[in-house]
């Protein structure tokens, strides 16, 4: 069973997929008080465009994604906040944008080849030694964000008017969760892929909310079942030869029905 252990690109897959399953849900957390839990799939067909420009530029495609998708994740907010958009109408407005964008992208690299489907739908057990490291430092960097700044940020995702009233800066708080989202973002997509980041970002933070019984509570739990998701996709994905991104959202995905049933009875 633990011959998994083995062979260094599985051993690669597990870090990249620990680093993502201890960052998605302290930002997938934040997003869901927001009710703006939509803006990681808007940002990774986003993503899919900084992909693609990447690949057709040879630079890497995952520095290429995180510039972009910050860029954007700013914009959107920005826009929201400046214009007094309702959150939902913005990311309706970007998420089709991004993908016509995306679309005519691939045309011009002449059509899908691997390197792009691998991101598409996610591709971890290829995840090189020299992705690690950036993962790891954005991953450390968005932690200590989240510590540094918990208090404002939960304040503003609550109460955004009073956070205001109380001195806090929302707007630049706005602007660091939207930054922290379009790097988890650019940094899950080689784990579960650009189709499935939103399920990883949101299911394990909404299963937590099913059984914390408090919001600091919750981010113990969703990370918790994040890393179970991650662990278990992987293993099945390796001895049942499935695709790897796809089973770590059908665990989380069952993880979240198990909690449900039980809290149900």
């Amino acid at each position: 069973m633990l011959e998994i252990f083995q062979y260094s690109f599985m051993i690669r897959a597990l870090i990249a997929g620990l680093i993502v399953a201890a960052i998605a849900p302290l930002i997938g957390n934040f997003l869901l008080i927001r009710r703006f839990s939509m803006v990681a799939d808007t940002l990774s067909h986003i993503a899919l465009a900084g992909v693609a420009i990447g690949l057709l530029t040879h630079t890497q495609p995952i520095l290429v994604t995180t510039i972009l998708t910050t860029v954007i994740a700013i914009l959107i907010e920005k826009i929201r906040s400046n214009q007094k958009i309702a959150g939902d109408t913005v990311l309706a407005m970007f998420l089709p944008g991004g993908l016509a964008v995306s679309v005519i992208l691939i045309s011009i690299a002449n059509g899908f080849n691997s390197n792009l489907f691998s991101y598409l739908f996610g591709s971890i057990s290829t995840v090189t030694s020299a992705e690690i490291w950036p993962m790891l430092i954005l991953g450390l960097v968005t932690i200590s964000t989240v510590i540094l700044l918990y208090k404002k940020l939960l304040f503003s995702s609550f109460d955004e008017e009073g956070a205001r009233l109380s001195g806090i800066n929302v707007r630049l708080i706005s602007y660091i969760l939207m930054t922290l989202t379009a790097i988890t973002v650019s940094l899950a997509m080689r784990v579960v892929g650009i189709l499935l980041i939103g399920a990883l970002m949101v299911i394990p933070s909404v299963t937590a909310m099913q059984v914390a019984k408090s919001f600091r509570q919750s981010f113990f739990y969703a990370i918790l079942f994040a890393v179970l998701a991650v662990l278990v996709g992987l293993f099945g994905a390796f001895y049942l030869d499935l695709p790897a991104g796809a089973a770590i959202v059908i665990v989380s995905l069952g993880i979240f029905g198990v909690v449900s049933v039980k809290n149900s009875v």
